[in-house]
């Protein structure tokens, strides 16, 4: 892949080639409410023969794609590379009707709040059509436009830090989550192997049997990568270079632009992001992790081994020289493509040795892992709001509460120390006991004489999800 000659404005190489942007064209977005003006005239279209033919084999590995905008055809253009490197005439295929109406169901699926418009989603439910059909001719016609963003804050899990969430109104999210069916291909095809976040058929889960796995062998020095602000500061100009490397459909670059200039209100203030693409958005997660690959593919290139999700990111050395280099190699790309380096919280660290490193929500350390300390906190938060005192429901009913939020805790955390779930067990139970003592009109929290009254059985009897005995018959079958 020929990479081309840094940017002038962030300094980031691109695989892009360049493309001649009209005299008149803005960078002001949508601002105003003014439509954000035409790129230049489009080239043709790369066709695809009549006789291309697509086996099932390549439609299983793109099964996850929308299937009213993935035919059969262009998913064989795909396999094979389109012509040239770069996808032109692809905005009929964002407003077609099937697409939209598939968007938007996701969209009710998902059952989130409404943006600046307020609209609720079972409203958005019933005029499903129409508004299918309404965005269709908007899209079509160029007279499109995003609303505002509405910005809200939302606790950090284990922290009484706030996170920033951008709330686009049902139709914008419509409209993003079509033109995320369009595009997500494209680049999903070149992503680099072990970046797991927000892709098909990869997760958490995979990312941390690869970590795991190189720890096992030997890879011990890793490089903790944090990015601070990270969804909060992408330039946009290098972001959309990076989308150009592939994409020369000129109103579809308009229009991820103009998801990029939308104005944000918070309040009664509103203001339009200079960088940024807002956490909350459904095409968000697509334009951060384009905006990184170029660093997965170095890192690979370099032979470091790295595991990214998100903006979440640990490279694994087998010495500390590797790592001190890798850091630095890390600190040069982030500087040119515009992003910083959290000073605090990116590090170097010993896996072998007391301190250990967090990452996708374990802690590890000294070839054992287990929960860090945010997630236990966030789990005790969730299960303090069901096992209040004055809890007027039946224990039954308490019960059946918890065991949905035990089990589905279990499952992403199955693979820490077994001392992890004993300790979660006796705190739970503890908070039942409590809750019994009262009913008995006894002041405080569950002790002495009320280990014996209401024993670990009693419990068990109940039906309360022990973490502790799912470890064991998951974890430690017999043998």
């Amino acid at each position: 892949m020929r990479v081309a000659p840094k940017n002038r404005r962030t300094g980031v190489r691109a695989s892009v080639v360049a493309r001649k942007r009209s005299k008149d064209r803005g960078a002001k977005g949508t601002q105003g409410g003014e439509y954000v003006k035409k790129r230049p005239a489009e080239e043709p279209p790369s066709t695809v023969p009549e006789t291309a033919t697509l086996g099932g084999e390549v439609r299983a590995r793109w099964g996850w794609t929308e299937p009213s905008v993935w035919t059969e055809r262009m998913l064989t253009t795909l396999e094979k590379g389109v012509k040239g490197g770069k996808w032109y005439s692809l905005i009929d295929k964002v407003y077609a009707r099937a697409n939209l109406k598939a968007a938007a169901e996701k969209v009710i699926a998902n059952r989130g709040g409404g943006g600046i418009d307020h609209q609720k989603v079972e409203v958005f439910s019933d005029r499903k059509a129409e508004e299918v059909e309404r965005l269709a001719k908007e899209l079509a016609t160029g007279s499109y436009q995003p609303r505002e963003i509405l910005r809200q804050y939302i606790p950090k899990p284990g922290s009484r830090e706030k996170r920033p969430l951008g709330i686009p109104t049902l139709r914008d999210r419509t409209t993003q989550g079509a033109l995320r069916n369009v595009l997500e291909p494209i680049f999903e095809r070149d992503f680099a192997e072990h970046s797991y976040g927000f892709r098909p058929g990869r997760g958490c889960r995979d990312a941390l049997r690869r970590v795991d796995a190189l720890l096992r062998a030997g890879h011990r020095y890793v490089v903790d990568v944090d990015l601070k602000s990270y969804f909060d500061t992408i330039p946009h100009e290098g972001l959309l270079q990076q989308v150009e490397a592939k994409v020369s459909d000129g109103r579809v670059l308009d229009l991820i632009e103009s998801y990029l200039k939308q104005r944000v209100l918070e309040g009664m203030t509103a203001w339009t992001p200079e960088a940024g693409t807002p956490q909350g958005a459904v095409i968000s997660p697509l334009l951060s992790n384009i905006y990184l690959d170029p660093l997965d593919h170095l890192m690979e290139e370099q032979g470091y081994e790295m595991t990214r999700y998100a903006d979440d990111a640990v490279i694994q050395c087998e010495s500390l020289e590797e790592a001190e280099t890798a850091l630095s190699t890390v600190r040069e790309w982030t500087a040119r493509a515009g992003l910083q380096l959290h000073p605090e919280k990116t590090k170097i660290v010993n896996a072998a040795q007391a301190g250990g490193f967090d990452f996708l929500g374990y802690h590890f350390e000294r070839g054992k892992k287990w929960p860090r300390r945010k997630s236990l906190k966030k789990l005790r938060e969730i299960l303090r709001q069901g096992t209040k005192r004055n809890n007027g429901h039946s224990l039954a009913a308490i019960i059946a509460r918890l065991n949905p939020q035990l089990r589905g805790w279990f499952g992403y955390f199955k693979h820490s120390n077994r001392h992890t779930f004993q300790d979660v067990d006796g705190w739970v139970r503890g908070r039942l006991r409590s809750i019994l003592r009262r009913r008995f009109r006894k002041r405080g929290r569950g002790r002495g004489r009320d280990h014996q009254r209401w024993p670990n059985a009693f419990f068990a009897a109940q039906g309360l999800y022990s973490l502790e005995a799912a470890y064991r018959a998951v974890c430690q079958p017999p043998k």
